[in-house]
This record gives C-alpha cells, structure tokens and sequence, in this order.
C-alpha cells in the first residue's frame, strides 16, 4: 500500500494573531459538517389495524406499558417471587453489566472529540554548530494527536456509540419484561400443577372406592372378572397420572428457582387459588404503530439503527482529510536550573494533516461494509416489528377465545359430575353395568384436567398480552410528601 501524507509543521510559539484567530475559527468549525445520512424511520411492514374480531367493543383504560407490575397482579405471593427474581435472577443481571459496559464504551467515543490534556517533561540532545551538543529541558502541559474533527468522522462514531449504549437500556428493560412474564406464568403453572394433583388424586380415591366395591362383588359372585380387571385398569391409569404430575410439578418448581436465582425464600405470603388470580382485564391493545414506542425490544432495534446509521457517516467522512493538533505550554531551557526562571515560559504547536491518496480500495470497503450493515439491521427492525405484530394479535386472539371455552368445558365438567353419579349410583343399585361407570369416570377427569388447562391458559394470555404489550418495565412514582 502507498499512502502520502501531506504534512505541515507549524511552530505556535511566534503565531501571529491573525494565525490564532484562524486556529481559533477551524476549533469552532470543528464538528459542524457531518455525513451521517438523514434519518427516516422505515415504514412499519403490518397491517395498520388488528383484526376487528380481536377488539373488544369499548376498550380503553391504561396501556400496559404505563401499568405498573405491582398494579397488575393481585398475589401478594406472586409479587414477591418477581421482586426475587428482579434481584437475583442472572440473565437480568447480565443484561445491567452490559449497560455498563455501552456505557463506559460510549464515554471513550466522547472523550475522542475533545483534548486530552497531560503533563509531560522532556530531555533532548541534539548535534549543535561545530560538532557540539545542545541539550534542551522542557517542563509543561501536553495536547497530544487531537483531531480537528471538520468532517464528522469522531462525532459520527461517538453518535454511533450513544445509539449502542441506549440500545442496551432498551434490551435491559425487554429483560425485566420477559423475566417478570416468565416468574408469572412459571407460578401460575405450579398453581395449574398443585389443581391437577387434587383432581387426580380425588379420582384416585373414586377409583380406588369403586375397584374395593367391584372386587367386593366379584368375591360374592355379583359381577364378573371383566368388571373387576377394568376397575383395576382404571384404578392403575389414575396412579400413573398422579406420578407424572408429581414429576411436571418437580420439575415446573425447578424452572421457577432457576428464575428466581436463589432458594424459595421461607416468607412467602399464602398463594391465591387459580381462580382468585384477578389482572387488569381488557388491557387496550391500541394500534400496531403504537408498538414502536411502546416495546423497548422495538425501540432497541431502532436503535440499533441508528448506530448503523452512523457508522456510514464516519465511514463517509474517512475520505476527507484529518487535521491533529499537538501542543505544548511550559518552561524550556537549555539548562535544568533555568527552567523555571523569568523568561523561559515556551509555547509550541504542530498541526498535521492528512489526505488520504491511495489506500487500495479500504475506505470504499468501509463504506460499502456499513451501507450493507444497514440494510441488515433494517431487516432486523423490520421482523422485530413483524413479531410483536404476530405475538400481539396471538395473545387477542386468545383472550377472545379462551374464556368462551372455559365457560363451555366448566359447562362440560358439571354434567360430567352429574353423569358420573347417576352411573354409579344405578351400578350400586344393580340397575346399570360397570361399563357405565368406566366410561363416566373417565369423561369427568378428561373434562376436569381439560378445565384446570384451560384455565391455566387463560390466566397466562393475560400475562402474556400484558408482556407483548410493553407492560413489566415500569416501576410505580414515588407518592409526593
């Protein structure tokens, strides 16, 4: 690679004052030009509005992303698990250290587009007339390599910088988002867990009833060894369910302590029953642009953007020249006694410039590299719309829909809890056949576990609608004395 440099050595200590006026108007020119293209936020690739069908008549009230999560459940257990995990649940502390890290990075880009300012002592000896040295002792404050930012190029960088550490903030609070979700639909899972155990083991105990009572009446020769085997069968299913929710509700609590980072702590509050887990119902789902603003996971990817989009201007502005100013404000003499003595107060400068003219194709490649990097996260943005699009309308979709099935398998469960009693009832009396009971017994626990699953389902959409909302984030204002 050949690369010139042009270079201009200017000595400030006998500038003139029409030279420091002159350095005085490039210092303040510094950083006015940028080639950071003008931004416009790209179209959002949805549909304007959400399907009518999702929209209940006369929705209003507070959007998620403004309800505070204390505000939104009603479980005083559930709160206090989601202020352990907010605590000490890892993904959630990562995610803070990272702002940290954007944090410090971005100061560094700051720093760049001002002096830096040292102090330094120098010693040099240097060939004199006729053969001799001259040694020369300089005590002072030091201005090293700053560049006169006329293009943008630092400017640009450190925008680029800003928009990453801003970014971060947006990801931290998706975090908490989905951390506070993911606490809440864990514990309403354990909840759904602990109603299944007492469904199966209450038909275990039926079952258990009616194969003593058909083995009963097998001994006496009242009914046959077909009935008895197929209460035996019955009654060994209901044990092998018990043991599987026993193991789902292991290892759901498992999931839950991984969330919360540490132990259940021993001062839990009392749970509430699955029915009693009230939220803010109707949540306002507003319009899909609404979105924007609302999801900090859309608002990072714009951000995001934005970096992109400063990293063109800073690869534009490489083509133009770079101007670096060193300086040097102190005593000098050519003794050390007489550094600090009257008359030795020295004032010296350089300004170098630099015009890049061959360079093998690097700064177009730079260029190049960050336009296509744009369109990249362009694309990003665009899906990270798309998905809260879809996750919105899924979530609406399911708050229309499921509790019109709850109501009809609740409907389902009662008659099935009627059936089953008839049929037993007129197998005690002789006036129906096992084969009644069986297909009774097992319609009423296929309806009630198909309940509770429902119900759970129910009670999770809302936390879900409530997380694809922009909801969790937010923490209640302080009350005014």
């Amino acid at each position: 690679m050949i690369e010139r440099s042009p270079v201009r050595h200017l000595s400030v200590r006998h500038l003139s004052v029409r030279h420091l006026s002159a350095l005085a108007c490039a210092l303040a020119l510094g950083g006015c030009m940028s080639f950071i293209p003008a931004y416009e936020r790209p179209a959002a690739p949805v549909a304007a509005a959400y399907a009518p069908e999702l929209m209940p008549e006369g929705a209003g009230g507070t959007a998620a992303a403004d309800i505070e999560w204390q505000r939104y459940f009603s479980d005083p257990r559930l709160k206090r698990l989601i202020e352990v995990a907010l605590q000490n649940n890892r993904d959630l502390r990562v995610a803070v250290l990272t702002i940290e890290q954007a944090r410090a990075a971005y100061q560094v880009k700051r720093a760049d587009e001002l002096p830096t300012l040292g102090g330094g002592v120098t010693a040099q000896r240097q060939p004199g007339a006729k053969g001799s040295l001259v040694n020369t002792y300089a005590v002072g404050l030091l201005v090293t390599g700053y560049e006169l930012d006329l293009f943008g190029r630092v400017r640009s960088l450190s925008q680029a910088a800003l928009s990453q550490y801003l970014a971060t903030e947006e990801a931290r609070k998706t975090v908490q988002i989905a951390l506070v979700a993911a606490v809440a639909n864990a514990y309403i899972g354990l909840l759904a867990d602990d109603e299944t155990l007492r469904v199966t083991r209450d038909a275990l105990a039926t079952r258990d009833n009616s194969s003593k009572l058909t083995k009963l009446k097998f001994d006496h020769g009242v009914s046959s060894e077909l009935d008895y085997a197929q209460a035996e069968q019955l009654l060994a299913g209901a044990r092998a369910t018990l043991a599987q929710s026993q193991r789902q509700r292991l290892q759901d609590e498992n999931a839950l302590l991984l969330l919360l980072g540490q132990a259940l702590p021993p001062d839990l509050p009392a749970p509430l029953a699955m029915g009693a887990q009230q939220a803010i119902a109707d949540l306002p789902a507003g319009l899909p642009s609404e979105l924007l603003t609302r999801r900090p996971d859309v608002r990072a990817a714009e951000q995001q953007l934005l970096a992109a989009n400063a990293n063109i201007g800073a690869a534009r502005a490489a083509f133009f020249p770079r101007i670096a100013l060193t300086a040097n404000a102190g005593t000098a003499s050519g003794e050390l006694s007489g550094l600090f003595k009257s008359g030795s107060f020295a004032l010296t400068g350089t300004a170098t410039l630099l015009q890049p003219i061959f360079d093998a194709g690097r700064n177009q490649a730079n260029l190049d590299v960050a336009k296509v990097n744009k369109e990249i996260v362009i694309a990003q943005y665009e899906k990270a719309i798309q998905s809260a699009f879809r996750e919105v309308a899924d979530s609406l979709a399911g708050r229309a829909a499921l509790g019109e099935q709850l109501r009809a398998l609740t409907a389902q469960t009662n008659a099935a809890q009627a059936a089953f009693k008839l049929a037993d009832l007129r197998y005690r009396n002789g006036a129906a056949s096992y084969f009644d009971v069986l297909d009774a017994q097992r319609s009423l626990f296929a309806a009630q576990l198909a309940t509770v699953q429902t119900q759970t389902l129910q009670v999770q959409n809302g936390v879900t609608l409530y997380k694809v909302l922009g909801g969790g984030w937010t923490e209640p204002t302080a009350q005014p004395n």
